[in-house]
């Protein structure tokens, strides 16, 4: 007699997936039974009529919702437990997807339907108005007016497109894995803090060196951020940090992980896309469905911040070659050389040294003060809850959210730590589950649920992990992305959360939430030494927010440099040249010291490449632009008045975090601030003002 067959976990309908019990070969049975039934269920959503908004949206919200986080899960999986298997699996299936997306966005009758309501009842309600306008919008940038020959060649572009970003991330992921550098003499170390040799050597015990230690190596280095960042601004040897700099900015671009040839393919199909849509340009296609009007008036913005980041750049090249010129540098700086003396006059001006930060960071204290800082903005409790659901790595944790009469409102998992092998590098928020009333339980909504992935320095030898403070900011950066997700009040599934909100505004909460790394009090929560407990010295916070403006300049200009990149790469270009000489110039006016002839950075350029932010990266200033000016709020109402911080949190969560996509992102700032945003107190948090 035969067994019975396991119910496959992908559609076993249970609040929360269980991840440890997914594995490839449930991917393509359980796809195949969702696609199915979206499939079905457009057609029955087609024959509606007439359409109201329960039998068309209520029924494609669920659609829409069933396909998503199904295949979200899958997604999920390929980028923090990836295999050859899963790999597989997802190729196979993607194509499919694509297709049934498009599909659905270029389906007449549900975009008659949008039309039909957005005339009717529904089109007089602020939510459902603005929820209409998204579809119709979205439909007609899908291509729902296209017929034919051209009809059939967007849907070939989308899922090529598609077929192409997953490459490149796993040319990406893997060509970071498959370099490494192995260090066995003390010579090659000198510099390197005892933390990162720790690591070090925990690496190359894990690639098979049993006898590695932090004293006597030998050292693993890699191309993951947490060894290759550390080592470039610690590592004395100049001949090792060029050697590591090299690997890093040739990252993806040879053999059969080349991301070349595919940047080259996708830049073209995006051009042929938007002019099938009948627009000038990808830059100007990405831009209908954003915050920013037009191409002219991101360049100028960007111009703007470059006319004040220039000289203060230069200068900054010019104070590292002083000093390493009065400690017997001669030569003129290199790439390789700028991370490294950079953090040599932060020590000198500043009094601070990274590594040395690090025993004040243990990454249980910084959560908790994250925790507890968001708690009281926000009147809302943590619950940690890890070992009531199944997670994919044994270092995830779960945390339930609780509002303040102690009701649970939302979750999130939290994956903290690198791990070269599986996972990918960077750090990102996503949905697990979002917020809906009509996907709830008796009368309840569903309650969102966000994925917070970091990739920061995983424990060494059996103690916390002890995080940079860099780390300690990108992790308040995802959780800002994680509470508008989690905190919204949007009960339409449909617009809640990050939902249907303009990509060059989701980078508001999640930018916000950096500034409070620089807030004494809250300084005072996160920091804690790891062997005593004592909070930072008031001197250190001193001398750490004297160097926030550090080099400003610079780091302004390499994010400029991206975004106007982008903008060239998607807007003028039409293939006439090498894409590498578009990054070239771009760079004669963004750097003060010139990309390498062999820096093939765009190889590894995942945001605009693999991600969302195609002709769209400005969306990092043009959001900081909003979040520099909502913290300047609480500025104005007092930053050392508690009760004012309080109050002003509460109305930033009832504007900002709850509105979603229910409202534009402009009305829900001059809700929240009372007025239009300014780059006042950007160019002012940045040392850059006039």
């Amino acid at each position: 007699m035969s067994q019975p067959t396991a119910p496959n976990p992908l559609l076993t309908p249970l609040p929360l997936p269980t991840f440890s019990a997914i594995s490839p070969e449930h991917v393509v049975p359980a796809m195949d039974v969702v696609l199915g039934e979206v499939e079905a269920g457009l057609a029955e959503v087609e024959a509606v009529t007439p359409p109201t908004w329960d039998t068309v949206m209520g029924p494609l919200e669920r659609l829409v919702d069933r396909l998503q986080t199904t295949w979200g899960v899958v997604t999920h999986l390929l980028g923090v437990r990836n295999s050859e298997a899963l790999r597989a699996a997802h190729a196979e299936v993607q194509p499919r997807v694509v297709a049934l997306s498009i599909r659905l966005a270029q389906s007449p009758a549900l975009h008659g339907a949008f039309v039909a309501l957005r005339a009717g009842p529904d089109g007089e309600d602020p939510t459902r108005r603005r929820i209409l306008d998204s579809n119709i919008r979205d439909a007609e940038l899908s291509g729902v007016a296209l017929q034919g020959e051209a009809r059939e060649r967007f849907g070939a572009i989308a899922a090529r497109l598609a077929e192409l970003s997953t490459a490149f991330s796993n040319h990406v992921l893997d060509a970071t894995a498959a370099w490494s550098l192995v260090l066995t003499t003390p010579d090659d170390v000198v510099g390197l803090p005892p933390s990162y040799l720790a690591m070090a050597a925990q690496s190359a015990r894990g690639a098979g060196e049993p006898d590695a230690s932090a004293e006597a190596g030998p050292w693993r280095i890699t191309l993951d951020y947490p060894s290759f960042g550390p080592f470039l601004r610690h590592a004395a040897r100049r001949d090792l940090r060029e050697q590591v700099y090299r690997a890093y900015v040739s990252r993806a671009s040879s053999g059969e992980r080349d991301n070349g040839p595919l940047i080259d393919e996708i830049l073209a199909l995006r051009r042929e896309k938007a002019a099938l849509l009948g627009f000038g340009s990808y830059a100007e296609l990405s831009l209908a469905s954003k915050m920013a009007a037009s191409v002219d008036q991101v360049r100028s913005l960007l111009g703007d911040l470059l006319t004040a980041s220039q000289g203060p750049a230069r200068q900054d090249l010019d104070d590292l070659q002083a000093l390493a010129a009065a400690r017997g540098e001669d030569a003129p700086l290199a790439q390789w050389d700028l991370a490294y003396w950079a953090e040599r006059l932060r020590e000198e001006r500043y009094a601070i040294e990274e590594e040395a930060l690090r025993p004040w960071f243990p990454f249980p204290r910084v959560l908790s003060g994250l925790l507890a800082r968001a708690s009281s903005l926000f009147d809302v409790r943590f619950a940690e809850a890890t070992d009531q659901v199944d997670t994919w790595h044994p270092s995830v944790r779960y945390y339930r959210v609780l509002n303040g009469a102690g009701d649970d409102v939302a979750g999130f998992f939290l994956d903290p730590y690198a791990r070269p092998a599986d996972k990918r590098g960077g750090a990102w928020m996503d949905e697990c589950v979002g917020r809906s009333a009509r996907l709830g339980d008796e009368g309840a909504p569903r309650l969102p649920v966000a994925y917070l992935v970091c990739n920061g320095t995983p424990p060494v030898d059996g103690k916390p992990s002890l995080m940079t403070f860099r780390e300690v900011e990108t992790l308040f950066h995802e959780f800002g992305h994680g509470l508008q997700h989690m905190l919204t009040a949007v009960d339409e599934g449909l617009a809640s959360g990050i939902r249907n909100v303009e990509w060059d505004a989701v980078e508001l909460p999640s930018q916000f939430m950096e500034n409070w790394c620089y807030h004494r009090p809250t300084v005072a929560l996160f920091s804690g030494h790891v062997d005593t407990g004592e909070p930072l010295p008031d001197a250190i916070f001193d001398r750490l927010n004297a160097a926030r403006t550090f080099r400003a300049g610079s780091a302004m200009m390499r994010q400029l440099d991206f975004a106007l990149t982008d903008l060239a790469l998607h807007h003028e270009y039409r293939g006439e040249r090498p894409v590498l000489d578009v990054r070239r110039e771009i760079s004669a006016q963004t750097s003060v010291l010139p990309p390498l002839p062999e820096d093939r950075f765009l190889c590894a350029f995942s945001h605009i490449f693999a991600g969302g932010y195609a002709a769209g990266y400005y969306s990092y200033k043009w959001a900081e632009v909003l979040s520099a000016d909502a913290f300047g709020a609480f500025e104005d109402a007092g930053l050392d008045d508690p009760e004012a911080v309080a109050a002003t949190g509460r109305r930033f969560r009832d504007t900002v975090l709850a509105s979603g996509g229910a409202a534009h992102p402009m009305e829900v700032f001059e809700a929240f601030r009372g007025r239009p945003p300014t780059s006042d107190a950007l160019l002012r948090h940045a040392g850059l003002a006039a």
